[in-house]
Order: structure tokens, then sequence, then C-alpha cells
């Protein structure tokens, strides 16, 4: 009888692109709901964005030139190669949202909604986020890096080739999480609410020794002086 194959020593990294940006944008003052932008730059992000249902393809949201925001609605919108510098705001409600080959770097974020979000070959750098809700969302090839986190909330979330790198979460929801090549081992996360979903995630052994009790715990094992 043929024998199971062995484990690979180390999950497969995310295969991300940078977005491809033409080398002239044409400036825009600000999105608009169901707009259909193509190789612009959106120069001003005012205290409340209504962007739902818009496309953009092939430009950037040079966001760090303007005030912080309040409310950047961006349900249900399609980016496509798109660059987001240095976004400031209360909040970005990106529920229902197709995102592919998309950088978001720097900026600060009060609640990042991504429920049921769809993420392809996505980098999130350097970003400051009290709370990232990304529940029944998709993620494929998508990176974090130097982030900080207060909560993340992955419920009934499907992660494949997902990575941390120097992030920091006080809290992250993994009920129902499935995963696949899910790189937890640069994100220093407090606690986990369900263990048990860590199933085919990767840890650093400091990380399974500062949750051992947990995974005892879920396993059934009891502890004692």
């Amino acid at each position: 009888m043929a024998g199971r194959p062995p484990a690979s020593s180390r999950p497969r990294a995310p295969r991300v692109s940078a977005p491809d940006l033409p080398d002239h944008l044409d400036e825009v003052p600000a999105l608009r709901s169901r707009a259909d932008l193509l190789g612009v730059v959106v120069t001003g992000v005012s205290a409340e964005v209504d962007a739902a249902h818009c496309r953009l393809i092939e430009s950037r949201v040079a966001a760090a030139s303007g005030p912080a925001a309040g409310h950047v609605d961006v349900t249900g919108a399609t980016f496509v190669d798109v660059a987001v510098d240095g976004l400031r705001a209360m909040a970005l409600v990106a529920r229902d949202a197709s995102w592919r080959n998309v950088t978001v770097g720097g900026g600060r974020v009060a609640t990042l909604d991504g429920q049921r979000a769809r993420w392809d070959s996505v980098v999130v750098r350097d970003v400051h986020i009290d709370y990232l809700s990304l529940p029944s969302a998709e993620l494929t090839d998508v990176l974090f890096v130097d982030c900080t986190f207060g909560t993340v909330d992955l419920p009934e979330a499907r992660l494949a080739r997902v990575a941390f790198e120097g992030c920091r979460a006080d809290e992250v929801d993994t009920r129902g999480l499935r995963c696949d090549d899910l790189d937890f081992r640069g994100l220093e996360a407090l606690a986990f609410t369900d263990v048990r979903a860590l199933t085919g995630a990767w840890l650093q052994p400091r990380q399974a020794e500062l949750h051992a009790a947990a995974f005892a715990q879920a396993l059934g094992i009891r502890i004692c002086a």
C-alpha cells in the first residue's frame, strides 16, 4: 500500500504582482458611485465617499495628499491593477468587492469591512487597521507586511497562499476558517478565537508554545499544577 506523500517543509508563498500602471494617469477629483475609470489618479478623498459598484482599472488613489476621510464606501467595486497610497479613514466598506493586483500602502483605517470580498494578488503594507473584518471572504495570494491590527475577523473565510510578515494583532477570529498555505509565522497574535480552525496553517515553534494551553483545551487535555 502506498504511503502518504510527505508534507511540504514550508508554505507556498503568495504569488503577488505589482499593479500594471501606465506612465501617464489622468487626474480625477474623486471616486463616484458606478463610475468606470481607466488610467486615472484620484487626487482627492473627501470626508464621505460613495463609490459603490465602481470600476477602477490601472489607476492610483493618492489618498495621502488629502484630509482623512470619514466613510469610504466601495461596496461591490472592482479594482484591477490599482495602487492606494496612505488612506486614512474611519471606515472603508468593501463588501462584495473584487480586488486583483492591488496594493494598499501606508495610512490608518479604523474599520475595513470586507465581508464576502474576493482578493487576488493583493499586498497590504504598513497600514494600521483597528478592525479588519473579512467574514466569508475569499483571499488568494494575499500578503500583509508590517501591519498592526486590533481585531482580525476571518469567520467562514477561505484563505489560500496568504502570509503575514512583521504584523501584530490582539485577536484573530478563526471560527469556520478554511485555509491552504496560510502562513501565520509573521503574525504576533495574542489570541485565536478557535485554535481548531488553524488546521493547515503554519506557525513558528515559539507561537505554538505561546498558545499551547489553548491547543490543549481544544483537544480536551486537562492541565493542572
